[in-house]
């Protein structure tokens, strides 16, 4: 075989072997994401764990440069020669992105392996919303003392990465399977670039950082560095992430984080029950305390302040990125977790 024909053919191997591990979940659960796995993440995580910018970011910026030098160094060259070469680096980046870290797309639901059910009915939802408007509320008085105040968080990003591992300590437990050890934490450098894609954070899978946009409002900070952390400790999806993130803030011993919690649940709860029923949404907001509010009104103008072209085009992207990757819903798998809320608390109390 022509040996620059290998490694596109080895690509296309790897797209054609990975549609039939969907059918070896267990599988990939047992040696996958509770055998290899968690050892490559402790390695990756101790290596540049400690490095106090993001590892990462840098490499992806050094790729960028590399691959815009290679394109004009290599501008008079075949398209055929560059097709090849970039479907060979395409390959190897393809294995090693699974390898480390993205066979995690492939185990078991989380749905499956908690015992619990993922379809829930309207007034379910209502129910378990009107709860969580209860707690948000509780919450946030104990803060404020005035229910007309937004939540301004008094920390810095770095003391708030500190007390997220607080959250997963104490939501092990409970759920040993959620146990975080090893962290790595970082504000991406990129986070301009992400806000404008719409990201409130990413896991590096190449070195296994969790980057956190450093520009989002410090409110949602908290619950946004709980998710990032799943994804660290092997979950892929966005949704199963969402509520994990939930779980470990809602059992941080610390205010501010469980308010970040509820409201972001609360969001998404608030979303679904409005596109089936505005008028029960109206009567819902009604009861919200209106320093709630104004934090949501703080976020819906920091994403507007950034809509563009470039966020459109990375969310069909992402939302295509998604699909390929076991989560049909593309980006509506970030709202799922909703379903995994209202199910795993309808006999719990919140």
């Amino acid at each position: 075989m022509n040996r620059k024909l290998f490694l596109p053919i080895l690509l296309i191997l790897q797209i054609i072997g990975l549609q039939c591990l969907s059918f070896f979940s267990e599988f990939i659960e047992k040696y996958y994401s509770n055998g290899l796995y968690p050892i490559i993440a402790a390695f990756s995580r101790t290596i540049f764990g400690w490095i106090p910018f993001s590892f990462g970011d840098i490499l992806y910026g050094i790729l960028i440069v590399w691959s815009l030098r290679w394109l004009y160094k290599n501008r008079k060259v075949t398209w055929k020669t560059k097709t090849l070469s970039i479907l060979s680096f395409v390959s190897i980046a393809y294995f090693t992105f699974h390898f480390l870290w993205a066979f995690n797309y492939y185990r078991l639901p989380l749905s499956q392996k908690m015992n619990f059910k993922t379809d829930y009915t309207q007034e379910q939802l209502v129910a378990f919303t009107k709860k969580l408007i209860a707690k948000t509320n509780e919450v946030h008085l104990q803060i404020t003392k005035d229910s007309a105040l937004k939540i301004t968080v008094p920390y810095e990003q770095q003391e708030i990465f500190k007390k997220a591992l607080n959250g997963y300590k104490q939501l092990a437990t409970i759920h040993p399977e959620f146990k975080y050890e090893n962290p790595s934490q970082k504000t991406s450098l990129m986070s301009t670039a992400l806000t404008y894609m719409g990201f409130g954070g990413y896991l590096n899978p190449f070195t296994n950082e969790a980057q956190v946009n450093s520009l989002i409002p410090l409110y949602n900070f908290p619950t946004t560095s709980c998710h990032e952390i799943a994804h660290q400790i092997g979950y892929g999806s966005e949704s199963e992430c969402n509520f994990i993130g939930f779980l470990a803030s809602h059992h941080n011993p610390d205010s501010y984080f469980q308010y970040s919690g509820y409201t972001y649940a609360l969001r998404y709860c608030l979303s679904n029950i409005g596109a089936k029923d505005e008028k029960q949404l109206n009567s819902l907001l009604k009861t919200i305390n209106p320093g709630v509010l104004k934090n949501f009104q703080e976020s819906e103008i920091f994403w507007d302040s950034h809509q563009s072209f470039i966020d459109q085009g990375f969310e069909i992207f992402y939302d295509n990125f998604l699909k390929i990757n076991q989560q049909k819903e593309g980006m509506e798998s970030y709202s799922k977790f909703v379903n995994l809320l209202v199910n795993y608390y309808e006999d719990k109390e919140l």
